[in-house]
């Protein structure tokens, strides 16, 4: 709370003063167990009379029995076998645990101290059921599993409900490795004893969304669910990922344009880019618990939902089309033995999509029967394709002469050396040649993408990644050296270019060695075979055909198979996530093992729509940009993790680091570029396209994502940076504690201070909470959390700060101590004018007035808005409705009268309203059970159908309009400026920010400034001068020259009137009575004061008349607040002036700045 309460307040305020605080003790228990009884109570037990013979062995060990009701716990347990001396003996100063179930049937029901006292004595520690005995050995193994409570008695050699460490404690809800178990709260091992135990949510981050809880439900519930090894999941997948059709028919053609160290050094730089990513992939795999999502899954948990959500749509989409592009590979090469046996069906194009067809659902049955049976068709492709490659290197070593006229002759060390360097030919490049092999190196997701199903993901997924990496690159490494070493570039196949002995002299090529010679054909340009021209030379060298056929067939079906499974399991996940709202329906799973169904039939459908087209040549490159674009970003989380140096990023697989994952990330935006530059820039069109999105909806997840570590890293650098530099003029900006109390409570106030602060100033909402004996700390946490996501739900920029304090004056200098940090604090007191300060105890005047003292104490600058209406809304009907009904208070003691207009408990139905609120503390807020936390905005009141809400007295009426002002576009009026008084240029600098905002930038500045008669036109003119140097836009300059001018006798004597009851009159008592009374109510206006401030006193008045002549028009007025000075001036008097300066006017912000310049005229 700030001020006391500005609205008229209930006659039984005074009465909730004392117990406005919100401890559970202040109010009435409920009878019966609350919501806050289940998890257990701990009650002191009587001291029994035959407490000296305590010798019994179980003396140690906790009375456990058996109860459901608080009033149970008071009477001792009286079954049969229970002796109730025995019991006094076992309880004597010792702590009873109430509701503790005892499951092993060693105590009957009737009896449950019998069981401890044989089972516990020998130091069991009482567990979840999926620990182990103690080392001790106890006779029984007591489990209580109730996913609430775990008690431990005796672990230590005495009665402790304290927990020692367990990883169940750690999981989160219905996680599928095992069941959540919820340690002893601090509440419930520090609180007090009669107080109740309290429920606890879950620490920060430990949340799960629905989806993730429905997933881990699922996973936690399926019996017999299939799950994969490091080697069937990761490694055999990933290596057939990365094998594709280029190994058997572009390799060759690769050789034989960049020559073998080129084509080493083209297959080393795509290995570098995947093993950097490998790494990466690793790092993050092995950071927490990996679920199913692959590539989206690690992105996204690492930089948030923003890139997740965005690279996980087009990584699903880009697998979903390298289905088709992998079948139609497949099928092209089915049309070619078609052809070449002359059994074309109908055309080369429609027989291609005819095979593509049939292929693309045969694969769909093999997924959708289940990822045993992909898995085991996997195996057999794996065979086949390490089949085909062993057969190819069998080959190399076998010189068959009728090859020889077709370019091969085996190992031999000239025609290595004539293809060790370069022969580039159709205007090929060396890059050009990378981006065509570049896509055979990727795949190395395959196995990271089905996550989910891995038994051990943080093993699985480094090991296998890494080792497939490997191993293929060697497998490249080596058929590139292997070809280029046994076949020459050109080649007839010709068996008559045999070379005469003649012209064995001029011939220089590898082939004259071997009796060849291709130069005919080859400067005629109609070779048709060796490396540069013949695409099955691998087919070609090998010692049986077919099986590099059959190996084709492999390499290919098995990366369609994978990309099949990939895409609809990273696609489920995004769902799941509810990153993209329309798409909800994919997230459901079927059978077992939550296979995606619907994913497949939707990619099937992509699939086969690309396949129907059959022209991949375009969709290709931006199919391995996507690819890229997903690497790329994988690289740069690892790099920002490390960056944020979150004390949550701690990757148990340790060879990474950030800047080689830099590296990797720049190296795969380099590759996109070289690749095809008009895919790479349309990829990234489209995940800048999707991160807006993703940003602008601002999905209700929170994953602790390195985006939230390094902003949280960024925000304390900058901060202790900004506190190593002194303040400028220059850089003044108004950073004010705002008194509002509930920020909800009122509204003018609050949307006032933000229209000057928002992108310019702190702004910290400060609320006193008093009148509380023992403070509910606790509640004062959740609060500070609840109102904190209100004001950012209302897109308020500002902070809230409760304290609890004596009275409001203690709170107030606690705030203007503390609060803020470093150069982050403020500078500017922000109080709502007292309206009722004439209604209630004075010495809460005496309290406001030196709160403004304080705050010149403290070399603060003073703010007080005063609307005649009032601010505080807070006893209003329907407030409760702005905030989140879901957070209810245990206790809430503000509230005095509550009216329930309604039978219906819907959420957005059933709103009790607050009718009055204590003098202290503003606003009442009750709230209902089944929101989702998040607060409406506005408007104030929300109207229903279904509840009738109690109609407005027309003063409430007034004040909830004029509260809601400063929320409407002012429109073309004034903001008067009255400043009579140099406070270092604060009344002129707030009126300049306000009018520089959309709502206020119609409103034109007009200045008043006091001056004498004879010089208005100098003062006039030296205050444009000001005000031009200050560059602040202003419409029209008035010099009073009648401030002294003495007001009205009518206004006089009103004002005599409004002091009567505040004045001491000391000359009608004795001296020694009027000092006694004076320091009893130090308010109190002395005759002496009140003639030795009678020039100030008429100035107030005279300058409020001068405000109704002038400015009563004016959309707000800002007028230099007059100052007191200590302990010369009665804060009645003050009080007084304040009132009689301001009333009657609109809305008027009465400032004083702390006489330090805040504008400056210097560059």
């Amino acid at each position: 709370m700030s001020a006391p309460s500005s609205a008229p307040s209930a006659p039984a305020e005074s009465a909730a003063t004392e117990n406005d605080c919100l401890s559970p003790d202040a109010g009435l228990r409920p009878p019966g167990p609350t919501p806050s009884q289940s998890r257990f109570q701990v009650d002191l037990v009587a001291e029994a009379a035959g407490a000296p013979e305590d010798k019994s062995p179980n003396s140690d060990t906790s009375t456990t029995v058996l109860s459901s009701d608080k009033a149970s716990s008071a009477a001792p347990p009286d079954g049969p076998g229970a002796d109730p001396g025995v019991v006094g003996e076992e309880a004597k100063g010792r702590f009873r645990v109430v509701n503790f179930a005892d499951p092993s049937g060693a105590g009957s029901p009737a009896s449950p101290e019998a069981a401890p006292a044989e089972g516990l004595q020998n130091g069991d520690t009482v567990m979840s059921e999926t620990s182990l005995h103690s080392s001790t050995g106890g006779q029984h193994h007591y489990h209580y599993d109730t996913h609430t409570n775990t008690y431990y008695l005796r672990t230590f050699g005495h009665n402790t409900i304290d927990a020692v460490p367990n990883i169940d404690f750690y999981r989160q809800t219905a996680a599928p490795l095992g069941e959540k178990l919820i340690r002893p709260t601090l509440s419930e091992l520090h609180d007090e004893l009669d107080k109740e135990p309290f429920e606890d949510g879950f620490a920060n981050g430990d949340e799960l969304t629905p989806a993730e809880e429905a997933a881990a439900k699922e996973a936690a519930d399926s019996k017999g669910v299939v799950k994969f090894g490091w080697i069937k999941g990761v490694l055999v997948r990933c290596m057939l990922n990365i094998w594709g059709v280029m190994l058997f028919i572009r390799m060759s053609w690769i050789v034989g344009q960049a020559g073998i160290a080129l084509s080493c050094l083209i297959v080393l730089m795509a290995t570098i880019v995947t093993t950097i990513t490998g790494l990466s992939t690793s790092a993050i795999a092995t950071n927490g618990f990996v679920r199913g999502g692959g590539a989206y899954y690690l992105i996204s948990r690492s930089l948030g939902p923003e890139f997740g959500g965005s690279i996980g749509l087009i990584f699903a989409f880009a697998n979903a089309v390298a289905v088709a592009m992998y079948v139609v590979g497949f099928a092209e090469t089915v049309a070619e033995l078609l052809a070449g046996a002359d059994a074309v069906m109908t055309d080369e194009m429609n027989d291609i999509r005819i095979i593509g067809t049939i292929t693309v659902i045969l694969l769909l049955g093999i997924s959708v029967a289940g990822m045993e049976w992909e898995a085991k068709a996997q195996i057999f492709l794996l065979v086949v394709l390490v089949t085909a490659i062993i057969n190819y290197f069998i080959g190399t070593f076998i010189p068959v002469k009728s090859k020889e006229p077709e370019g091969f002759f085996g190992y031999d060390g000239s025609i290595m050396w004539e293809n060790m360097g370069p022969d580039f030919r159709d205007s090929e490049t060396f890059f050009s040649v990378f981006a065509i092999f570049f896509p055979a190196a990727t795949g190395i997701l395959a196995g990271a993408n089905i996550s989910g199903d891995l038994a051990d993901p943080q093993l699985a997924i480094p090991r296998g990644t890494l080792l497939a990496i490997l191993i293929t690159g060697i497998v490249y490494l080596g058929v590139a050296v292997s070809t280029g070493s046994c076949i020459v570039r050109d080649a007839s196949g010709n068996v008559n270019d045999t070379l005469s002995s003649q012209f064995m002299m001029n011939c220089t090529d590898a082939a004259c060695k071997f009796g060849y010679d291709f130069s005919n054909c080859k400067s005629e340009k109609v070779c048709s075979y060796g490396l540069h021209n013949n695409f099955q030379v691998m087919s070609q060298v090998s010692g049986f055909g077919p099986i590099i056929t059959a190996g084709i067939f492999s390499a290919t079906l098995s990366s369609a198979l994978a990309s099949l499974v990939s895409a609809p399991k990273v696609f489920q996940a995004l769902c799941k996530d509810n990153i993209y709202p329309g798409l909800s329906m994919f997230a459901k799973g079927y059978g077992k093992n939550n296979e995606p169904l619907r994913g497949y039939i939707l990619t099937f459908g992509i699939a086969l729509a690309f396949i129907l087209i059959a022209e991949l040549n375009v969709i290709a490159p931006i199919i391995s940009n996507f690819f890229l674009a997903s690497y790329a970003l994988i690289n740069f989380s690892v790099f920002h993790a490390s960056l944020a140096n979150s004390p949550g990023w701690r990757p148990s697989f340790k060879y990474y680091n950030m800047w080689v994952s830099l590296a990797g990330a720049i190296l795969c935006c380099v590759v996109m570029f070289v690749i095809n530059w008009w895919a790479a820039l349309l990829t990234n069109v489209i995940v800048l396209g999707l991160f807006i999105y993703v940003s602008y909806k601002k999905p209700d997840v929170n994953w602790g994502s390195s985006t939230q570590a390094l902003t949280y890293h960024q925000a304390l650098t900058h901060t202790l940076h900004l506190s190593g530099v002194e303040d400028h003029i220059k850089n003044f900006r108004p950073q004010c504690l705002v008194m509002t109390g509930y920020p909800n409570s009122r509204p003018a106030l609050l949307d006032l201070v933000h229209s000057f602060t928002k992108n310019v100033g702190l702004m910290i909402c400060g609320h006193v909470r008093t009148g509380c004996r023992r403070p509910n700390f606790k509640d004062l946490a959740t609060d500070q959390a609840r109102y904190q996501r209100w004001l950012l739900k209302n897109e308020t920029k500002a902070f809230y700060t409760p304290v609890f304090a004596e009275d409001i004056r203690q709170g107030t200098q606690y705030l203007l101590q503390a609060a803020g940090l470093g150069r982050l604090k403020p500078n500017t007191l922000v109080l709502g004018f007292k309206n009722d300060w004439r209604d209630g105890d004075m010495m809460n005047v005496e309290t406001y007035i030196s709160m403004i003292h304080d705050a010149f104490d403290f070399q603060f600058g003073a703010v007080i808005l005063r609307l005649k209406e009032g601010l505080d809304v807070s006893h209003i009907q329907g407030q409760d409705d702005l905030l989140s009904s879901q957070e209810k208070s245990s206790g809430m003691k503000d509230v005095i009268v509550s009216i329930d207009t309604s039978k219906d408990s819907d959420a957005d139905s059933s709103k009790p309203s607050s009718k009055a609120t204590s003098l202290q503390n503003s606003p009442a807020i009750q709230k209902d059970d089944d929101d989702d936390g998040k607060a409406p905005t506005q408007p104030l009141l929300k109207k229903d159908k279904k509840s009738p809400t109690v109609p407005l007295n027309v003063s409430d009426q007034r004040l909830l309009e004029a509260s809601q002002q400063f929320q409407k576009k002012q429109g073309k009026g004034t903001v008067d400026v009255w400043w009579l008084f140099d406070d270092g240029g604060l009344t002129l600098l707030i009126p300049y920010l306000l009018t520089n905002k959309k709502r206020w930038k119609d409103c034109k500045i007009r200045v008043f400034i006091g001056g004498k008669i004879n010089r208005i036109d100098h003062d006039r003119r030296a205050m444009a001068t000001l005000l031009s140097k200050f560059r602040i836009d202003f419409s029209d300059i008035t010099v009073l020259g009648d401030i002294n001018t003495k007001p009205k006798k009518e206004h006089v004597s009103a004002f005599e009137e409004l002091i009567e009851p505040y004045r001491l009159k000391e000359d009608d008592m004795e001296q020694e009575a009027a000092e006694r009374l004076k320091n009893s109510e130090p308010w109190r206006i002395t005759d002496n004061e009140l003639e030795l401030y009678r020039a100030k006193t008429n100035r107030q008045i005279r300058l409020n008349e001068l405000l109704k002549e002038h400015s009563s028009t004016a959309n707000l007025i800002v007028m230099s607040l007059p100052l007191a000075r200590k302990g010369a001036v009665s804060s009645a008097l003050y009080m007084a002036w304040l009132e009689a300066l301001s009333k009657d006017l609109p809305p008027i912000l009465l400032v004083r700045g702390n006489h330090q310049s805040v504008l400056t005229f210097y560059s």
